[in-house]
């Protein structure tokens, strides 16, 4: 695509005029027509010509934010990549951004090569903003296979930005799930993430290593990233990872974080889960003990933990106890528009916790408007049925469409409920 600066309709040069002022509130802006509502009301007050207008003038602005991303204030730069976030985050723009995917994927690395800690934070969570409008398929194979090199070096550089490497550590996990091509790719990236929440294990004596507040966001990051790739893995490497890891990820119960804690009872959880939907009768050695734990979590009186701290641990091991001892889940039903979905086993809650991290409150949007989104979670074609979602479905986005479908079911028919069930994990 281009890179030369074009001037735009409106005078002079995207490079030496601000997009947006403050009074223009440019996040603002795209957040108040992110709704379906705002589209329709358009075209009823005014037809289609304003809804036209409105659209153009939407996209006038993306194109200025992308422009503003190799400007040379890092200020401009993230309020940019701010701004290209919240759009990806509460529109369904496939086209705009298809047509535009590398240049996007150009700034992205830019930003992540050049930029500090704030920048390289947006521009990781913008990546997987990019490639959840994308979906599965070769656009977003191609922008995560020129990104992945990048977030694996930061990753693993102890010496870069650790709020950097926080945010690289969950991008890198939902972008692996979303474009990934590769399935022996999948189990190198985990291998990565093994090398950061390992070093929270407490060891063979009980005492907990030495991990500041900063390094230990970082470390459960990485677990929670693991623990997503769990859900696309092959029997024969959930075999091997139930061997290597689950006799070890209890030591991360005795962590002095909060979050870490929750992350591995959830993460046990959930490997319980896909071992017995593998062997009904799957047993672990460490079970009275592990259940122990779990129960002292789950009733948790010590003194020295803050009040939520405690209330939040203990609502999350009572579940996970359920699920160790009885292979229960707490079902939870989401609506969005007329729909509603129900999040039923772990597998499910990990998926949709990691999507909903990167889209936040446009969750219940793009579960309505989003096509990968809606393969994802096996709702079906989008039932939007506005002006502005059926001018956007045209017959070329559906034929890609097909395609990125395809490759998306491929890919994730490892999953729990098309694993061999035959397959024996054995005793541990």
């Amino acid at each position: 695509m281009p890179r030369t600066k074009k001037k735009n309709s409106r005078g002079g040069q995207h490079g030496h005029v601000q997009p947006f002022s403050d009074e223009d509130a440019s996040i603002e802006t795209l957040s108040h027509c992110s709704s379906f509502s705002d589209i329709t009301s358009v075209a009823d007050d005014g037809g289609e010509a304003n809804e036209d207008s409105a659209q153009e003038d939407f996209q006038y602005k993306l194109k200025g934010f992308i422009d503003s991303t190799v400007d040379k204030s890092a200020k401009t730069r993230q309020g940019a990549l701010d701004g290209l976030k919240t759009a990806m985050a509460t529109r369904i723009l496939y086209e705009f951004i298809s047509e535009r995917r590398m240049t996007i994927t150009d700034s992205i690395e830019r930003c992540l090569k050049k930029g500090k800690g704030d920048e390289q934070r947006a521009a990781a969570s913008l990546a997987c903003l990019l490639c959840i409008q994308l979906g599965s398929g070769i656009e977003s194979e191609e922008v995560f296979k020129t990104l992945k090199p990048i977030f694996k070096n930061i990753l693993a550089d102890g010496s870069a930005n650790i709020q950097a490497r926080q945010a690289v550590a969950t991008s890198l996990g939902l972008c692996t799930l979303v474009a990934e091509d590769d399935i022996l790719d999948v189990h190198a990236t985990m291998e990565c993430f093994e090398n950061l929440f390992t070093r929270s294990y407490a060891r063979a004596d009980g005492t907990c290593p030495s991990v500041n507040p900063q390094t230990s966001a970082l470390h459960t990051n990485a677990l929670l990233s693991w623990a997503l790739l769990l859900t696309i893995c092959t029997a024969n490497q959930l075999r091997d990872i139930l061997r290597k890891h689950l006799p070890k990820l209890p030591r991360l119960l005795e962590s002095e974080d909060v979050n870490m804690r929750i992350a591995a009872g959830e993460t046990i959880a959930l490997l319980f889960e896909l071992a017995r939907d593998m062997d009904a009768d799957f047993e672990f050695d460490g079970w009275d003990e592990l259940c122990d734990k779990l129960n002292a979590l789950a009733t948790d009186c010590n003194k020295h933990r803050a009040k939520t701290d405690k209330r939040k641990q203990r609502s999350v091991f009572r579940d996970v106890l359920k699920a160790v001892e009885e292979g229960d889940f707490q079902t939870e039903t989401i609506r969005f528009g007329t729909e509603r979905m129900t999040i039923d086993s772990w597998v499910r809650k990990r998926t949709y916790d990691a999507f909903r991290e990167f889209v936040g409150s446009g969750m219940n949007y793009h579960l309505q408007g989003n096509e990968f989104i809606r393969d994802v979670f096996e709702l079906g074609p989008p039932m939007l049925v506005d002006s502005a979602t059926m001018k956007a479905m045209k017959i070329s986005r559906f034929e890609r469409h097909l395609h990125n479908s395809a490759a998306f079911k491929a890919r994730t028919k490892a999953r729990s409920k098309f694993r061999d069930k035959r397959v024996d994990v054995g005793e541990f």
